[in-house]
């Protein structure tokens, strides 16, 4: 089993960036694929971004292509995710989450997720 935890959500103005973490724990979290799903008020949860279990493949929306860098280190059992150029569209709650099969865009192909952390972007 895996646990994840995000951190890193705040305030911050349009045009600014923020970095995201997510800790994993569990023993066998390198070999897990890793991904960010984000959520706005009334929203379906989308996909951001994912990367797969070595680093070696990553994929984005195209909403956030060329301002978010998904990346991984696995020594030290984290992921994270550089958001620049921050939009209020970037609002929202984002999560990070696990699974095994690989780079994936649908949410319910995970099997572990964090309990989020609110991003806000303010006009």
């Amino acid at each position: 089993q895996v646990q994840l935890v995000e951190s890193g959500g705040g305030l911050v103005q349009a045009g600014g960036s923020l970095r995201l973490s997510c800790a994993a724990s569990g023993r066998t979290s390198s070999r897990y694929a890793m991904g960010w799903f984000r959520q706005a008020p009334g929203k379906e949860r989308e996909f951001v971004a994912a990367i797969s279990s070595r680093g070696g493949s990553t994929a984005y929306a195209d909403s956030v292509k060329g301002r978010f860098t998904i990346s991984r280190d696995n020594a030290k059992s984290s992921m994270s995710l550089e958001m620049n150029s921050l939009k209020p569209e970037d609002t929202a709650v984002y999560y990070c989450a696990a699974n095994l099969m690989g780079v994936r865009r649908i949410a319910n192909e995970y099997d572990y997720w964090g309990q989020g952390t609110q991003v806000t972007v303010s006009s």
